[in-house]
């Protein structure tokens, strides 16, 4: 873009898209009108950059017209998706809609009237996909490094069989299946860390944090309400 464009966005256009949007561009979702003024500002650069490049003399007026209008359709300068949910032109043709996760879900009027939000409709206490990895490749590396029989032992185990029917498939006695059992104890409490027992019963990270969010806000609506 040369000096002379440049100067036409700065002075000529921009002002336009500021007395504008705040007025007539519907912001969808988080948007805002300062948001969508950067956008149409981005726009409005494209435009004279696509009519300078083809040697075109363009208004301002009328580029701020069209970078309006773009925004108005639900163009955006990152893309003009009508598939993508989270898109402002697919919910403003409305095959989408963007859901707070704090609004109510329902209504338990048989419990004392207690609300549901969508937080608790769709979370639940399991690990996030990364910790479960992690603790997978954690315990591959540990397994790899075991002798035979307790590499087998450890897989029965898993499978939910008892010790006594892990020392008869072996073909050891109980007693030996204790020993290797307690050998195993030393090893994963060597491998995996003392705290490695506390970790495995600890809550998800991000429920805590979901809840700590939650019980700030609820406090702020208290305070402001006293």
């Amino acid at each position: 873009m040369s000096p002379q464009a440049g100067w036409l966005l700065q002075e000529q256009v921009v002002p336009r898209l500021r007395s504008v949007i705040p007025h007539a561009v519907h912001c969808v979702g988080c948007e805002d009108a300062e948001e969508l003024i950067q956008d149409a500002t981005a726009l409005a650069a494209g435009i004279l950059h696509n009519a300078e490049a083809a040697g075109k003399k363009v208004a301002a007026s009328s580029v701020a017209y069209y970078a309006i209008q773009h925004c108005k359709s639900g163009r955006r300068s990152v893309g003009n998706s009508r598939v993508d949910v989270l898109a402002a032109g697919t919910q403003l043709n409305g095959h989408t809609r963007l859901t707070s996760l704090d609004e109510v879900a329902a209504v338990n009027e048989e419990c004392g009237g207690d609300i549901f939000t969508f937080n608790d409709v769709l979370s639940n206490d399991q690990e996030d996909p990364g910790t479960k990895a992690a603790r997978k490749m954690d315990w591959e590396s540990f397994c790899a490094g075991l002798p035979e029989r307790e590499r087998a032992a450890v897989v029965l185990v898993a499978e939910g069989k008892s010790l006594r029917d892990v020392a008869r498939l072996l073909g050891v006695s109980d007693s030996t299946m204790q020993g290797s059992k307690r050998r195993l104890g030393v090893k994963i409490l060597e491998f995996m860390g003392a705290d490695i027992m506390v970790e495995v019963r600890r809550r998800p990270q991000w429920r805590s944090n979901l809840e700590a969010t939650r019980e700030r806000q609820a406090c702020r609506v208290q305070r402001q309400a006293a």
